[in-house]
């Protein structure tokens, strides 16, 4: 174990060492000090623990690595297709073992270039190897977290939190795009544009028996219809003209596989349609601004805006329920700059001002109020 573990610090330190004389701590170089001195090292660590318990286990190598994605070194993407050419040897592991361990976050070109996926790239790993496994095995996914999934953040609120037993796909992924920390919202984007549906849980590690079960349709239907209330800062608003909005979303899809953004209903000013895009990270917009505004000499952008969501696919069962959270954020002290609710989106949008604790303070009186709301 200590030859391995050594054997990778060793990586780890060379790609520093390359760091340190560029002057940078990017693209594969950074890839490669993440890949040996974090998810894979401590795979192989893992791999160790586990023989030593007298499980039959392995590791996959990084050689023989079956998470094959596109040329983006530091936000990556997977390619399915790919990486289904490159499983047979991870195959093999899990037929000849009880348990495979595998480094999460860490993707590979096929030129053999460390790729990495964004923060809560793990989710996205589990995921990956999910769709790749579904046809062969009857496969689920256990995500082992500090909580299962309640109806609002622990840590905003602090009374009446209820259980959510079961979600949908598209509810997940609304709440973890809106600030729910539950999984990555892309892994199961990733799940769904693959055609998979194989159930996803979330297990409360201190409590095994609390557990949140994630599947394309859930099975039960009791409960209140809106099961999640979260909520998102730094969040940008771009306004660009209805004509050229077409243009920066197939760019978004094809060239930047960018997602983290909801339109918005769109306006009309002096006789011209204007459409607005909510982005729920202002830093890439502000990292990528000549790039949004390239497509628009009239566009705008707007900063310090901050989103609170109401989630629940089915909704349109609750009575009253915009009114009476519209009114609950007035109660607060808070202005309503934008409100967006559509029953076919399986969400109510309320955008208010990013400052002094807006959105926590919002996310607690909509909170309270959700169970006083009745619903058919």
């Amino acid at each position: 174990c200590k030859k391995k573990i050594d054997s990778f610090l060793k990586m780890a330190q060379s790609a520093l060492d390359e760091a340190y004389q560029k002057k940078e701590f990017a693209n594969e170089t950074r890839s490669q000090a993440l890949a040996f001195s974090g998810e894979i090292l401590m795979s192989h660590v893992m791999n160790y623990i586990l023989k030593s318990r007298g499980m039959k286990s392995e590791a996959v190598s990084y050689e023989e690595w079956p998470i094959i994605t596109d040329n983006n070194i530091e936000s990556t993407n997977f390619l399915a297709t790919k990486s289904r050419d490159h499983l047979e040897k991870t195959e093999e592991m899990v037929k000849e073992n009880d348990v495979v361990t595998i480094g999460g976050f860490i993707g590979k070109t096929e030129d053999g270039i460390i790729t990495t996926y964004e923060r809560g790239g793990s989710d996205r790993t589990a995921a990956d190897l999910g769709i790749l496994f579904h046809k062969k095995y009857e496969t689920s996914i256990d995500f082992e977290k500090d909580s299962s999934v309640v109806s609002a953040d622990p840590k905003i609120v602090d009374s009446e939190l209820v259980a959510v037993d079961q979600l949908s796909y598209n509810e997940a992924r609304l709440a973890g795009m809106f600030g729910m920390k539950i999984l990555d919202p892309i892994a199961i984007k990733e799940i769904v544009e693959n055609g998979v549906d194989m159930p996803i849980m979330v297990t409360n590690m201190k409590e095994p028996s609390k557990m949140t079960i994630i599947k394309r349709i859930p099975d039960r239907k009791n409960g209140h219809p809106i099961k999640i209330v979260t909520g998102k800062e730094n969040c940008a608003i771009f306004r660009i003209e209805t004509s050229n909005v077409q243009r920066l979303l197939t760019s978004l899809e094809k060239d930047k596989r960018y997602s983290e953004f909801i339109i918005l209903s769109p306006f009309t000013k002096d006789g011209m349609e204007f459409s607005r895009i909510l982005f729920l990270d202002a830093d890439y917009v502000k990292r990528n601004e000549k790039y949004f505004l390239g497509f628009d000499s009239l566009a705008t952008i707007t900063y310090n805006r901050g989103v609170i969501t109401l989630i629940g696919d089915e909704m349109w069962r609750v009575q009253q329920v915009a009114s009476r959270t519209s009114a609950k954020i007035g109660e607060a002290g808070l202005n309503i700059l934008n409100m967006d609710a559509q029953e076919e989106t399986s969400r109510i949008v309320i955008i208010v001002e990013d400052s002094e604790g807006n959105i926590r303070k919002a996310i607690s009186a909509v909170h309270n109020e959700v169970s006083k709301i009745n619903f058919v």
